[in-house]
């Protein structure tokens, strides 16, 4: 069995969370610098963007507006995109990364593993052949090869070429 590791994450997960009233995603949603929080696109009714503390290049997250930690509380509108979405941006990290294949991942609740445990999101990580090497399992280390700001760039141009695409428009 493979597991995949990412130990550089614990500061993440352990440091103090100051209490506010909305999510980081939240947050992010309201914000109008989308390049400077990374987001890659946005929908009706979700956005994706690139995971700030990833587990792997391009490990990215597609979450809905609505701050719920519930599918129950997602009409069938915000599903359908929120899939849809995460199926476009499996499509536009082929096209931009290669990767051989990918972890698709939801953590509901903090014993589930959810970093914002209050906003429920999927977590998009491409993989590839080898890429768990002694770096991350001995060193404590992550090699992320391409900087967040242009992994970004080259997932929103491919996310907007997709969009321009009748067959794959929501």
């Amino acid at each position: 069995m493979e597991h995949l590791h990412a130990p550089w994450r614990i500061e993440y997960i352990l440091a103090p969370k100051p209490k506010q009233d909305r999510s980081l995603f939240t947050r992010i949603a309201q914000s109008g610098d989308d390049e400077g929080n990374y987001v890659l696109a946005r929908g009706r009714t979700c956005f994706a963007v690139l995971n700030a503390y990833p587990y792997n290049g391009g490990h990215l997250m597609v979450v809905p507006y609505k701050q719920t930690a519930d599918f129950n509380e997602l009409g069938d509108p915000e599903l359908l995109e929120l899939w849809h979405l995460t199926r476009r941006c499996l499509n536009a990290l082929k096209r931009t990364m290669n990767p051989d294949g990918f972890n698709l991942g939801i953590n509901l609740g903090r014993v589930a593993g959810a970093g914002v445990e209050e906003h429920l999101h999927i977590h998009v990580v491409p993989r590839w052949n080898g890429d768990t090497n002694f770096m991350p399992v001995l060193a404590d280390t992550s090699v992320v090869p391409e900087a967040l700001r242009d992994v970004a760039a080259r997932l929103r141009a491919a996310l907007a070429e997709d969009a321009a695409s009748p067959a794959t428009a929501v």
